[in-house]
């Protein structure tokens, strides 16, 4: 059985080069094109992973003009393709210019046959593994938790206690501030526990009035008020056998508190204006920005109430404390956006990470995705540069992640901390860092620290 080769697609308007590249790379199925018109007929046509590209094209062979315009056009079509530019000695600068604009690597001409078939294969390699993570996301796309991005330590260990609590019938309470993504996390606990092929059904107990939220939770009977013309369900009766959310419980009026503490206790409710207690099985989750322990010392909230609902508490921390999210998430939501709105592949520019890692996103996870739509829509070019973010305050310093500038800061505030703890004692500065006293002397003397300092 033959193995089909991998598409290569050679832009080059020199006949004999074009007879040198395909002999060459015989190891590739080649297909090539002349000038861009047909250069983007056959980037639509085989959709190929790589190709090369000489700048030089008609009609403006001596220069980059058409060369740096098709590159352009290739990479709005085919964000994907990894683009190898063919330069000449003398052109460094419009090479450099490419790679800018998203080409994924340059060659110099005349061209090496060895090192050009080793850039290729390289290109080959990394779409492969681009095309591979990207398989290996849509196929966790149904997890539950697939919403949930983070790389910081504390919200992995949330994601597995969610885990854990979801197949329990346990209360959970998640508590955390706006734009944090509590309701992701209910969702995932409904779908990931035994009811997950019942209903979910959420309220928000702040965004209905007083007066209409107790129909809206329990429902109604024909005519107990004016405009009732019909007996109707509440959502606490339609959630039977799946997930109540009760989103902003904080709010929760204390009539009605105490209406719901009765529900959990007996796990019966009264529709307005019937007498009929009717029972329903519902798992029951809720979630606030409030701190309610402080809310039940003040009176406002029933402290009875606030221990049936919190069996489990699950403490979603703000964006600002999850460590390299803010940047990690920039990047999804980059990424998600491009995609939405049609637009090529962009890149941050280093103001743009920098101030997005400054920033403390009061608003979190949702004022990120807001702040990086309007940044994918308003930047001009492939960049996304600080102005686009349109974020407050003074421009940000870009974060220093030298290993070697880093430690030194550290071992810098480790030392005087310790010497100040011990008041100037070397032996015993020594043995609080957990080093030599010769070592301690060493370090001293290299970041300039003197004894009696």
């Amino acid at each position: 059985m033959t193995q089909t080769k991998p598409k290569l697609l050679i832009i080059e308007d020199d006949p004999g080069v074009q007879k040198q590249l395909r002999w060459s790379l015989d190891g590739y199925d080649v297909v090539v094109a002349g000038d861009r018109e047909a250069a983007l007929a056959q980037i639509r046509r085989h959709e190929p992973a790589v190709c090369t590209m000489d700048l030089g094209l008609p009609p403006d062979p001596d220069g980059s003009t058409e060369g740096l315009a098709t590159l352009q056009q290739i990479l709005a079509l085919a964000p994907d393709t990894r683009v190898i530019v063919l330069t000449g000695n003398q052109d460094h600068a419009n090479a450099v210019k490419a790679i800018a604009m998203g080409a994924y690597d340059f060659h110099q001409k005349p061209c090496d046959p060895e090192v050009l078939n080793l850039v290729i294969q390289r290109a080959f390699f990394l779409h492969n593994l681009q095309m591979e993570n990207r398989r290996m996301q849509q196929s966790q796309a149904d997890s539950p938790l697939s919403g949930v991005i983070s790389r910081d330590p504390g919200m992995s260990k949330l994601c597995r206690n969610i885990e854990k609590v979801a197949p329990t019938s346990a209360s959970v309470m998640l508590l955390g501030e706006s734009g944090t993504g509590k309701e992701v996390l209910a969702r995932a606990l409904h779908q990931l526990s035994p009811r997950a092929k019942e209903r979910f059904m959420a309220i928000n107990c702040a965004a209905i009035p007083e007066n209409l939220l107790e129909s809206e939770l329990f429902g109604y009977e024909k005519g107990a008020f004016t405009g009732a013309a019909k007996q109707t369900k509440g959502k606490v009766e339609l959630a039977h056998g799946g997930t109540f959310f009760l989103d902003e419980v904080g709010d929760l009026p204390m009539a009605l508190q105490a209406k719901l503490l009765r529900f959990l206790q007996e796990r019966v409710i009264e529709r307005i204006g019937g007498h009929e207690e009717i029972p329903v099985d519902v798992r029951i989750v809720c979630a606030t920005h409030q701190k309610l322990k402080e809310l039940c010392a003040q009176g406002r909230f029933r402290e009875d109430l606030y221990y049936r609902l919190s069996e489990i508490v699950v403490t979603i921390p703000p964006l600002r404390q999850r460590e390299g999210d803010a940047a990690l998430l920039a990047h999804h939501f980059k990424n998600k956006f491009c995609a939405a709105e049609g637009r090529s592949s962009l890149h941050f520019a280093p103001d743009a990470i920098a101030a997005i890692e400054a920033y403390g996103w009061p608003g979190n996870v949702r004022e990120m995705e807001n702040t990086i739509k309007r940044a994918v829509i308003m930047a001009d070019g492939n960049t996304i540069v600080a102005d686009d973010l349109g974020l407050p305050g003074e421009g940000a310093q870009e974060e220093p992640i030298n290993l070697r500038q880093v430690r030194d800061e550290a071992e810098y505030k480790a030392i005087v901390k310790a010497l100040a703890r011990v008041d100037g004692n070397i032996v015993k500065a020594s043995e609080v860092l957990g080093v030599s006293r010769p070592t301690l002397y060493d370090l001293m003397s290299r970041h300039g620290i003197k004894a009696g300092a």
